[in-house]
């Protein structure tokens, strides 16, 4: 365990971001090195169990190692505590203060010393999860800025979808932006729930972290067969919100292929009982957000629908 940067703070406490740096057994195989990281966001607690992942299984067979991992699981420490997605008291996103300042503020040296921690890795994968409205399928989304250097390891992770040009996620104040900029491969993961650990999802993830790792040389162990991922340039993606405030009922599961006229949900008024709006697809696609917080108001994100794909 290391730590990569501690700032005192008021009364006596400290912020601290640490990393779990888990070596190889033979000092030949020291070349190449993978950092996993999560916790830029404290609601988002998926990156928690695929990190735990990871550590475990490498741990269980440190012989099929061959190069170096770093784990850091919590690079909003206090946020993590607090179950707060910013850094709190500061109200500060830390996504977007990237890549940091060494002589600024606390968290801009924060995010400072993590880039300069994790320059130098063969890969890097950053785990996010959802907020806890909507729910996300496994999914990677890259900046278009560096999508075709991206896609042959995004291809590799076992990931339900890969989405190109998610601008919303991968923009230029991003871990993931500045470490790309940096010569540094950097794959955003997005899945499940803010809130919630998910562990189908992880253990897929986990999967094709492994998967990454084996393909790179960093790992000699068993790998399970992994899945090839829908790719947004194949498609249009159509963002699908309320025009209604009320309860959505979805009518569909989450993931799942819906044809052109299929009813994927309903917005209700529970006082009177009436349906305010029936959501129906304009088109054949594939639902790879859908909201779990059943309470909406006008303009409320409800679903995202991969468009003109072939049904997989």
């Amino acid at each position: 365990m290391e730590t990569v940067v501690e700032i005192e703070l008021a009364v006596g406490e400290k912020l601290s971001v640490k990393r779990n740096r888990i070596m190889p057994l033979k000092a030949e195989d020291k070349g190449k090195r993978i950092s996993i990281v999560s916790g830029i966001h404290g609601d988002e607690l998926e990156g928690q169990y695929v990190c735990y992942e990871v550590a475990r299984r490498v741990s269980e067979h440190p012989d099929k190692l061959h190069g170096i991992v770093d784990i850091y699981p919590a690079l909003n420490p206090m946020g993590l505590e607090t179950a707060q997605r910013f850094v709190p008291n500061l109200n500060v996103d830390m996504n977007s203060i990237f890549p940091g300042k060494k002589d600024g503020n606390m968290i801009e040296r924060v995010a400072a010393a993590v880039v300069e921690s994790i320059a130098g890795s063969d890969v890097c994968i950053d785990v996010h999860a959802s907020d806890r409205s909507v729910k996300e399928i496994p999914q990677v989304r890259l900046s278009e800025t560096f999508a075709q250097r991206l896609l042959p390891y995004a291809k590799l992770m076992n990931v339900d979808m890969i989405w190109m040009n998610a601008t919303a996620t991968v923009h230029e104040s991003t871990l993931a932006y500045s470490m790309n900029l940096l010569g540094v491969p950097t794959l955003v993961v997005e899945m499940g729930l803010g809130m919630r650990i998910t562990r189908s999802f992880g253990n897929q993830v986990t999967e094709g972290i492994f998967n990454l790792m084996k393909e790179i040389g960093i790992w000699s162990g068993e790998v399970k067969q992994t899945q090839f991922p829908v790719v947004s340039t194949d498609g249009e993606v159509e963002f699908i919100r309320a025009k209604e405030e009320g309860v959505f009922l979805p009518c569909i599961a989450h993931n799942h292929y819906v044809h052109e006229g299929d009813l994927i949900g309903q917005i209700v008024d529970s006082y009177t009982g009436k349906t305010k709006q029936e959501i129906r697809a304009k088109k054949d696609g594939l639902i790879f957000t859908l909201r779990e917080y059943p309470l909406v108001y006008k303009g409320a994100l409800l679903a995202r629908i991969l468009m003109d794909i072939e049904h997989m």
